[in-house]
């Protein structure tokens, strides 16, 4: 079986459609069909059932999904090895963290360490539901918790620390509210469905329950949240590296301990030798010690 044609096969498994699979690859859709077709012609039996919407595995081609997965992987990490085998630190690395934290904190610290390592191509994969890298779907992760899974590496990098924010306008037409006692009035702003390593974000949502105060507005973004309370919809609970000066918010004075997470630097045992790996983690975890809310 050719091994490019199960590697495009598992990609477009991946991505669901013909579209979605060429962004990833950066190669036309037809050349993409093409390796599929080829695939299935080689194989005898069609891979997958065409949509309107994308595409679905067959039952065959659910079986060689789940028969070469461990392959793939383990092509995978041979080509990481040899690429790492180089002198100097090269090739793809990704990492994956929140959409908050990898847009606010890391991505304006990552200028120095593309420019002291311009032979390592850094691939930020944001997203506010976690990837499995286990699996592989990114080298590289910055966690909102202490990982659970034994062949992982961890690191702490440092502790966010949560504070309630609003606008100016807001306090100037509702006043400050520097208690629990006195948020019953008041207008919140939460995260609509937090996943469950950033349920600290509903931390008003959850203390006013009491008082049956729902949020006048959930969004499911932080960086809208941030948005919201800054426009004076209401005040909302947000994550020290998320605000800046520049925003038009004030940080109130409350009387009651608020939420703090550790956020922890994580990648697959096996890769611990990786060339790529140990300077991202030593330049991440300086930035993390030099950084101060």
């Amino acid at each position: 079986m050719d091994w490019d044609r199960l590697r495009i096969f598992h990609i477009v498994a991946d991505a669901g459609s013909f579209s979605r699979a060429s962004e990833a690859t950066d190669t036309s859709q037809s050349a993409i069909s093409r390796q599929i077709s080829n695939l299935e012609y080689e194989v005898g039996i069609p891979l997958f059932h065409r949509h309107q919407r994308g595409l679905i595995l067959t039952e065959q081609g659910e079986l060689l999904y789940k028969k070469t997965h461990g392959i793939i992987d383990i092509i995978k990490d041979a080509e990481f090895d040899l690429i790492d085998s180089k002198e100097k630190p090269s090739g793809d690395l990704s990492i994956t963290t929140t959409i908050g934290l990898g847009t606010n904190w890391l991505t304006p610290r990552l200028k120095e360490f593309t420019s002291n390592y311009p032979e390592i191509n850094l691939e930020l994969r944001l997203s506010d539901v976690e990837l499995d890298i286990g699996m592989r779907e990114a080298d590289i992760a910055i966690k909102f918790h202490k990982p659970t899974q034994l062949d992982l590496i961890q690191r702490k990098l440092f502790t966010v620390h949560f504070h309630i924010y609003a606008s100016p306008e807001y306090l100037e037409e509702n006043g400050t509210p520097n208690r629990i006692e006195d948020l019953p009035g008041h207008k919140i702003v939460s995260f609509n469905k937090a996943p469950e390593y950033l349920k600290e974000i509903n931390w008003l949502e959850n203390k006013t329950k009491e008082y049956k105060i729902k949020p006048i507005l959930t969004v499911s973004n932080i960086k809208g949240i941030l948005i919201a309370a800054a426009s004076g919809i209401g005040i909302a609970l947000l994550p020290d590296y998320l605000v800046s000066p520049e925003d038009n918010l004030i940080k109130i004075p409350f009387n009651a301990k608020l939420p703090e997470v550790d956020t922890y630097l994580t990648y697959p045992e096996e890769r611990k030798k990786s060339k790529r790996i140990a300077v991202f983690k030593d330049f991440i975890i300086e930035k993390g010690k030099a950084w101060s809310y």
